[in-house]
């Protein structure tokens, strides 16, 4: 019997099991929490960060880049898909967890809050009220009822949602503003997964790629480098349209240099775009990319090959009459008065005899010449040069040609061709809309706060105890000169109130 007894005692007296969390609870737990969202931005961060620091393959001069690292930085870069981070796996998993974090974060904290603001703690203990940071006791003979002046008071200083309770012969009196701060931080959450939605919407289904044409050429194709481990090869992708190339401009800070980057302006290219038997025209400039059906077109690049988009000529007549000075645009053609025919077909920055070196950067202009071809009346077509001062006295120079010589008197340069990027980034206006959010969310948080003020009166005989007190969740000295002034106020109607 005491064996059973002593049985019995035991399982009463045994501590509970504790019941084992199931790991899908576990799993949203931690999912949810704030160490592991932060972890995970920071490696978002880290992520970024090393695409800001390692060139990425759609960016200009890339090829030079890779060029320049090392055959094992080139293997380690390229098998963690560093050139292409921002489409690497690993970059959209860390995206899909933060946003599956915050999410979850959301959902598990958002019924607390809405309780807390739409439920407020009216009646609380007097001892908790005491030992508020902001806090204040005011005694006083009893007098009139002091709770509609209290009311007026709390709503002149902004505290507006005024709740009434007693109990034990206390009067709470309580009141709040800024309530809507406490949702400050849900806004946040949808500004970030919004920045993240059109993030995803860009790498899944954007193009970004390079389209080089000279004036007159067209093409509906771009190109872009794609790394392979430690092998770089070029791909081309079809446009919906086709790009043609009008004209190419390059404004020089100073016109007798070269056409550097250091040494230019703006570059400027004019094409025409020709989409389903339409046309449309467009300028892209330094700063100032072209839209067009969700495609932008920036400036990205040039071909560091002097050309010229204008020359100037003086053609003298072999006869010994008057020269005849001639401004001729690329590709452009004018006439004589005796009814030649002077086209402008090719210019060199650097002449020489035999066929020109494309891949050479002649872009400082050492030798420069203008290739033309002449059409006499009711003649054939003839190659003519047109050289500058340095070679004006070679004998090619003095040869006539259509019965005139050439002589190039100024031209103005500019690269053989220019180098738009195109890009197609379906999700930028929902990234410029998630950061316009972010940034009104983020001041609404940090400028704004949620204020609280408790008011509680208590009877004893013939002595009224006032007791005060206030907290809010940021801007505690705002709070403090508040409730300083409404403390002052308070005490003068509560002497007036007994007197």
């Amino acid at each position: 019997m005491a064996t059973v007894e002593d049985k019995l005692l035991n399982q009463v007296a045994a501590p509970e099991r504790k019941r084992k969390e199931p790991y899908f609870s576990a799993f949203l737990r931690i999912a949810c929490s704030v160490r592991v969202g932060v972890i995970l931005l920071c490696l978002l961060g880290l992520a970024c960060l090393i695409g800001m620091l390692i060139m990425q393959q759609s960016v200009d001069g890339f090829e030079n880049y890779y060029a320049a690292l090392t055959p094992a930085q080139r293997l380690l870069y390229g098998k963690l898909q560093l050139f292409n981070i921002y489409h690497a796996w690993y970059f959209n998993a860390l995206i899909c967890m933060v946003s599956i974090s915050i999410i979850l974060a959301s959902i598990d904290r958002f019924p607390k809050t809405w309780k807390y603001i739409s439920k407020p703690q009216v009646i609380v203990p007097i001892r908790w009220l005491e030992q508020q940071k902001i806090s204040t006791k005011i005694e006083s003979e009893d007098g009139a009822d002091l709770q509609p002046k209290i009311e007026s008071l709390l709503k002149k200083y902004g505290w507006k949602k005024i709740r009434l309770s007693t109990k034990g012969g206390s009067t709470y009196i309580f009141g709040q503003s800024g309530v809507w701060n406490r949702f400050g931080a849900y806004a946040v959450h949808v500004a970030l997964l919004t920045i993240f939605l059109g993030g995803f919407l860009t790498a899944q289904f954007g193009a970004t790629g390079n389209l080089p044409l000279a004036p007159g050429e067209s093409s509906n194709l771009i190109r872009e480098t794609v790394v392979d481990l430690d092998h770089v090869t070029e791909v081309t992708k079809q446009l919906p349209f086709e790009v043609t190339f009008n004209d190419i401009e390059q404004k020089l800070i100073r016109k007798e240099g070269s056409l550097s980057a250091s040494n230019t302006l703006d570059w400027i290219t004019r094409f025409t775009i020709k989409d389903a038997g339409e046309t449309s025209e467009g300028i892209a400039q330094m700063n100032r990319p072209f839209d067009y059906r969700g495609y932008r077109f920036f400036q990205a690049s040039f071909v560091s090959t002097g050309r010229a988009r204008n020359i100037n000529i003086t053609a003298t007549p072999a006869d010994g009459s008057a020269p005849i000075d001639l401004s001729i645009a690329r590709d452009g053609t004018v006439k004589l008065p005796d009814g030649t025919a002077i086209r402008f077909a090719e210019f060199r920055g650097k002449f020489n005899v035999g066929p020109e070196d494309t891949s050479e950067d002649t872009s400082s202009y050492p030798n420069p010449a203008a290739v033309l071809e002449v059409v006499p009346p009711g003649g054939t077509v003839q190659t003519a040069y047109a050289f500058g001062p340095a070679m004006a006295n070679i004998p090619i120079a003095g040869k006539p040609v259509g019965g005139y010589t050439y002589r190039l008197t100024a031209f103005e340069k500019v690269s053989d061709r220019h180098i738009l990027s195109v890009q197609r980034d379906p999700g930028s206006n929902v990234v410029y809309v998630g950061f316009v959010l972010l940034f009104f969310t983020l001041v609404a948080v940090f400028f704004f706060s949620h204020q609280r003020v408790w008011v509680a009166i208590e009877q004893d005989d013939d002595r009224r105890v006032i007791i005060a007190a206030a907290n809010t969740n940021r801007s505690q000295n705002a709070l403090e000169d508040k409730f300083r002034k409404f403390v002052a106020e308070l005490q003068t109607a509560s002497q007036e109130n007994a007197a």
